[in-house]
């Protein structure tokens, strides 16, 4: 089959967005193509989406009219959006659209290869049915040489009231314990120093995969996963995400502290602060859970890194209940928090709920949050001070070439001098001399 030469992806969204894209690179160099950074001189161009916020939807549709009215210059153009729009509005797209020749949802990222083929026979293709994700055999294109993703569980069953991913992104479908860790170590022998266990809900992992252990507990679960990967030759580093507060356990907790390769870093979403709005939301636990959880992980690693997600005026949240999310926020004090106020996703149920706040307060409420959460993050950077940190380099410090950056286990971004040729991939000891809120600056003690 002919195909285009250049191709340009941009990713909207989350890390399983990320990943998928570096996988559909990866299907995209197998034909051949070659990466351009600019859209404008690509062949072809994808846009993997996301619609979580409506303004994210918003921006891709703005992205497209450019590239649309671009190919009635260049018919040869090939136009697809991918991801969780693409998803969400299957034909839609293309009433809306009629430019585009591919659009496909999430579970359909391996299939790449196999549509285009369709399309460069002249068909406009919709794939957005639910299949049994394949088994990933591509290789993908990872934009790091240091850290990459590695998807375990695809899916969420979970049924939030705000959240439009278990729509869009199907059924939970756990990948085989074996399969996770034989692409783990081919990253480690490319040379990779950590990777990042991904899933929406990354605590459900195996619970669609057989077999129980004689005292009826699943045999493959999270915990279970990071003993069977923890000694891969190559990887230095181990992390995971996204945790959901209703099945993180004390024994998950145990094995983060048992295993030398995994991160002190939690990324354990919360919501809202309150448990009326929880309820609402159905998430499936109180704010006192989610601190009885915080309280263990802090128990076993006093030092760990907390981060989380926050949504601010949810339908029918009091200034009262808005209160309680501060408070929570105040009384954990976390490293980092990533924040939104409350957006109407279609098909979710709390979309067409009659007590929707307004747009002034929710935008008053998600200022007042990042006010707190940044005085909080800037106290929590301040243990690191004058304290040694093991950081993992990955890139020459954009700003300044004199400095090399990376992160610490606890994920914290962090600057020093350096030369990026000698030292991208290794692990320095870092004396930390400056703590700002999200990132650290400090001195190699190598040199």
């Amino acid at each position: 089959m002919t195909t285009p030469r250049h191709y340009h992806i941009t990713t909207f969204g989350c890390q399983m967005n990320k990943a998928d894209s570096e996988r559909m690179a990866g299907v995209l160099e197998d034909l051949g193509m070659k990466w351009s950074e600019d859209p404008n001189e690509a062949d072809l161009v994808l846009y993997n989406t996301c619609t979580i916020r409506d303004n994210a939807e918003q921006k891709v549709y703005s992205y497209l009219g450019r590239q649309a009215k671009r190919k009635h210059d260049k018919p040869d153009l090939t136009l697809i959006v991918a991801g969780c729009v693409a998803q969400q509005e299957g034909q839609k797209l293309l009433r809306r659209v009629p430019e585009l020749d591919l659009v496909m949802g999430p579970q359909h990222a391996n299939r790449l290869g196999d549509l285009l083929e369709q399309v460069f026979e002249g068909n406009q293709v919709v794939a957005t049915e639910p299949i049994h994700i394949v088994e990933d055999i591509t290789k993908p294109r990872r934009d790091s040489k240091v850290t990459a993703w590695v998807n375990v569980i695809y899916g969420c069953n979970e049924r939030c009231t705000y959240c439009v991913v278990p729509n869009v992104r199907g059924v939970e479908q756990s990948r085989t314990p074996e399969a996770i860790k034989a692409e783990m170590e081919e990253l480690g022998r490319q040379g990779y120093k950590e990777v990042t266990l991904l899933g929406q809900n990354i605590d459900a992992y195996g619970r669609d995969l057989p077999g129980v252990t004689e005292s009826g507990r699943h045999k493959h679960t999270l915990t279970d996963l990071l003993y069977y990967v923890s000694d891969i030759e190559g990887i230095d580093r181990i992390r995971f995400a996204t945790s959901h507060p209703r099945y993180f356990t004390e024994r998950l907790i145990r094995a983060c502290h048992e295993l030398p390769k995994v991160c002190e870093h939690f990324h354990i979403p919360f919501q809202s602060g309150d448990n009326e709005v929880l309820k609402a939301m159905a998430r499936g636990y109180t704010h006192e859970k989610y601190r009885g959880i915080i309280e263990k992980i802090r128990k076993y690693m006093p030092h760990a890194s907390i981060s989380a997600d926050a949504i601010v005026g949810f339908p029918g949240e009091t200034e009262e209940q808005f209160e309680n999310t501060l408070k929570l926020v105040e009384d954990i004090g976390f490293d980092q928090l990533n924040t939104a106020a409350y957006s109407p996703r279609p098909g979710t149920p709390a979309a067409v709920w009659s007590n929707q706040i307004s747009e002034e307060v929710k935008s008053d409420r998600l200022q007042r949050l990042n006010r707190l959460v940044s005085v909080k993050a800037r106290e929590r950077s301040q243990r690191y001070l004058h304290c040694i940190e093991e950081v993992l380099v990955e890139e020459q410090n954009p700003k300044d070439p004199t400095q090399v950056m990376g992160r610490t286990r606890g994920n914290r971004l962090t600057f020093f001098e350096g030369d990026i040729n000698q030292l991208k991939g290794q692990i320095v000891k870092v004396k930390i001399a400056e703590a700002r809120a999200f990132s650290l600056t400090g001195l190699n003690l190598r040199r």
